[in-house]
């Protein structure tokens, strides 16, 4: 059986970031594994431009930003095996893997680093009633039909939910001649940038239907029209509120959810807010030399930012593999009121060299408001926030010294009265 310092589960931005980092520190056996034929995962198919301007300091697409990581990949050497899958993890750090050259193969690693990303919500997970019809697509399907493949899915388009991919699809269905009827939410409020709300709706007479959802899909063999209603304060749909849309494409950009199957086996501590598991400020899970960053612990808005949480988790393993990490009592990090969630939930203060930064999303829409760190009624800071919205990340550090003498944190944001 080989032996290797570090397996990482994945090829794409967080994979190769982190690949990077473990290499730069010193640690030469690495072996990345991507189930793709090529490197990039998500970045391949994402053809617009807006990747790259706080790490590279120019405006890249999203396969230039990929291609860049990949020259540096190259000049660390690193093992890398494409068009493999990884079927098994277990405790105990071995890897099974299966591709076609080598069939079924097994490795011993020292860590295990997670940065498979994340994978879409679809139809079933949200029942959406009616005909099980053609051309029901999650937005990030239709973006590799059309991006990698060349395949037009529909002319007459709605999409259902306002991520971020489904409005940048939007722009591009319009842009490539289909007529994109309008985009329904069914929240109070966007689920994307600000940016793109802008950028491919509000630019293009895009409409956007607020607290609105599909309630019924008709079609056979292939979509037709669907029905549209409007919901109360619980999300229901409000009776005789119902209209309809002839479509021949609906497109779901329903939100994102972490790929974390291939830890379902495995005794890690999980975080019910993110849907994934719980780290420290190592990005270390529950299960010693287990690690994880990018979209499978997280899902981010900006690549760049999985690029330096990568980058982070890639020191943090050279550290593990070189000297070990302290096992030490641990300051449990909450999410408290009006927080949804905080990454890391877990510090070893002795083990941080530097300040540690936290990765939070509000619940809802705030507006002059204050961000409070407490440690039970000690208040350790507090910053004053203009707006906050769900769909955008918020990120602040936190001083060591501060953390002395904590025995929990607990992140909340209170309206400025």
């Amino acid at each position: 059986m080989r032996k290797v310092d570090c397996v990482i589960v994945g090829g794409g931005s967080a994979g190769m970031s982190c690949a990077v980092a473990i290499a730069r520190f010193g640690i030469k056996d690495i072996l990345m594994i991507e189930r793709e034929k090529e490197l990039g995962g998500i970045l391949n198919q994402c053809i617009h431009h807006g990747f790259g301007l706080h790490i590279y300091k120019k405006e890249c697409t999203g396969p230039e930003f990929a291609q860049l990581l990949i020259e540096s990949v190259k000049k660390y050497h690193i093992d890398i095996k494409l068009d493999t899958t990884v079927i098994n993890i277990t405790e105990g750090k071995k890897v099974t893997y299966v591709n076609e050259d080598e069939g079924v193969v097994e490795v011993q690693a020292k860590a295990i680093v997670m940065a498979c990303g994340c994978m879409e919500r679809s139809r079933g997970m949200i029942s959406i009633p009616g005909d099980r019809c053609g051309n029901v697509l999650t937005a990030g399907t239709a973006q590799r039909y059309l991006n990698i493949d060349g395949y037009m899915c529909g002319k007459r388009v709605f999409i259902l939910g306002s991520g971020d991919i489904g409005l940048i699809m939007a722009r591009r269905m319009t842009l490539e001649g289909a007529k994109v009827l309008g985009v329904a939410e069914i929240m109070p409020y966007s689920n994307g940038l600000s940016r793109n709300i802008v950028q491919c709706l509000e630019d293009f007479n895009i409409p956007l239907y607020l607290n609105t959802t599909v309630t019924r899909i008709i079609g056979h063999p292939r979509l037709e029209r669907i029905e549209l209603s409007s919901v109360d304060e619980n999300l229901r749909p409000i009776k005789d509120s119902e209209w309809s849309v002839a479509v021949d494409c609906l497109l779901l950009s329903i939100g994102l959810l972490p790929d974390t199957s291939l830890l379902n086996k495995l005794n890690v501590e999980r975080d019910p807010q993110t849907r994934s598991v719980a780290v420290n400020e190592a990005f270390e899970m529950s299960l010693s030399g287990f690690f994880a960053c990018g979209n499978v612990l997280q899902v981010h808005d900006l690549v760049d930012d999985v690029y330096l949480e990568a980058e982070v988790c890639g020191r943090e393993v050279a550290r593990y593999l070189h000297d070990g990490f302290v096992d030490e009592e641990m300051v449990h990090v909450c999410a408290g009121e009006n927080v949804a969630h905080v990454v890391p939930q877990r510090l070893r203060k002795e083990n941080m060299q530097d300040d540690c930064r936290f990765s939070f999303r509000v619940k809802k829409p705030m507006r002059d408001c204050i961000l409070r760190i407490r440690s039970g009624e000690n208040i350790l800071r507090e910053v004053k926030k203009r707006v906050m919205l769900p769909a955008e990340m918020e990120k602040l550090d936190l001083e060591k010294s501060m953390l002395m003498g904590a025995k929990d944190l607990v992140f909340e944001v209170k309206e400025d009265v």
